[in-house]
């Protein structure tokens, strides 16, 4: 049985080619400055939405963060042949309905959300089924709205409505949600994610570049568009944890589930790729080293082994930054000891174990095998152990 709470943190290494993954506003790749050296860095934001969207994918289930649930569902409304003026209406009173006092919306766009909601998307046919059930309702509170001049009250079933908005998926129970005006469909997050960022120090690199005019006119030459983009490359650091006890929560106490989830979970972290500039630069890379621990109690990042800039000593960054990891790893047994570790292992393309780090595992399935069934594990007793 898990005491306590308990945590799954995934170390990665993994080299990328000459890429643009994550834009900042001048749409340059966005760079980050540690150990007085200038890093790439890829936004979390950026790995864990196509990690999300991968993983949906796999489980066929679809969820969407969107504002618009109101003017899709108008236009839902339209398609069943509903006049205008009720489809609009009516998407107005499912925001309005939605609780005591009604969700915010900006009536100038359709009755958008001003809250981003997280829900399956599925939620459109079946708050669509519900409007249909109480059309005579609706028709007569828009009647009413006309000839008194004031804005109707919400008139659909709250609870029905309430009930769709904070129904949840896999993701949904793994990355949480956020969901103040409706308190009851906020979801504590199990992942934590953090930025990624290159072991070394990284310069922009420009790439001017042009676009061939195929159809030039009569004594024209030259090209039809001129553009310097810059890309980076190197060798990335990323980091994410999983607090196994809140995803267990999460789903009803399901252990079975939170080792599936976890499976899949630590398979799509592996192999997801961010998508910007992907038709130009196809930065379809994979990890040169996946290390993963299983501790009680907290999670600890190995992020601070790249304070000092890797350097390439003639051999490239991966082997050295291989070698700071496996260092560091091993300066962590030492500073807080292994009590609280549980398991821990890795993959590689070294071709041989690296000794700190665990059990090595042939690839990359094994180990996403082998986590899930190492956060499951039993706490073992310790000596001394302080709550």
């Amino acid at each position: 049985m898990i005491s306590g709470s308990r945590f799954l943190d995934l170390h990665i290494l993994q080299p990328v080619t000459a890429s643009n993954l994550n834009r900042g506003e001048s749409g340059q790749p966005k760079t980050i400055k540690m150990g007085d050296a200038e890093r790439a860095m890829v936004s979390c934001a950026a790995w864990k939405r196509p990690v999300r969207l991968d993983m949906e994918e796999e489980l066929g289930e679809s969820a969407a963060r969107t504002r618009m649930v109101p003017p899709v569902l108008a236009e839902a409304l339209r398609q069943q042949g509903w006049p205008d003026d009720l489809a609009d209406f009516t998407a107005a009173q499912v925001a309005l309905s939605a609780k005591t006092g009604g969700l915010k919306t900006n009536p100038q766009q359709g009755h958008r959300t001003q809250a981003m909601l997280y829900l399956p998307t599925d939620v459109t046919g079946r708050l669509l089924q519900i409007c249909v059930d109480h059309r005579g309702e609706l028709e007569q509170a828009l009647a009413d709205q006309h000839s008194t001049g004031k804005q109707a009250p919400g008139v659909l079933p709250t609870k029905q409505i309430a009930a769709e908005l904070i129904r949840r998926t896999t993701t949904i129970n793994l990355f949480g949600r956020m969901l103040a005006e409706i308190p009851t469909g906020h979801v504590d997050g199990a992942v934590q994610m953090a930025p990624a960022f290159t072991v070394h120090d990284t310069r922009l690199q420009p790439d001017f570049f042009t676009a061939v005019e195929d159809w030039p006119r009569p004594h024209e030459a030259g090209s039809a568009h001129l553009e310097t983009a810059f890309l980076t490359a190197g060798v990335f650091y990323r980091f994410a944890t999983v607090n196994v006890t809140e995803l267990i929560t999460n789903l009803d106490g399901d252990t079975a589930a939170a080792a599936k989830v976890i499976d899949l979970f630590v398979w799509t972290f592996i192999m997801a790729m961010p998508q910007a500039k992907r038709t130009s630069t196809a930065p379809h890379s994979v990890p040169d080293l996946v290390h993963y621990v299983v501790r009680d109690r907290r999670p600890i990042s190995y992020g601070a082994a790249f304070e000092q800039p890797v350097t390439t000593r003639g051999q490239g960054y991966t082997v050295p930054a291989r070698q700071a990891l496996a260092g560091y790893a091993a300066t962590i047994d030492r500073l807080v000891g292994t009590r609280r570790r549980i398991a821990h292992g890795h993959a590689t393309a070294a071709g041989h174990p690296v000794d700190p780090l665990g059990t090595c595992h042939p690839g990359f399935e094994d180990l996403a095998t082998a986590c899930a069934a190492a956060v499951l594990a039993p706490t073992p007793h310790t000596t001394g152990d302080v709550a």
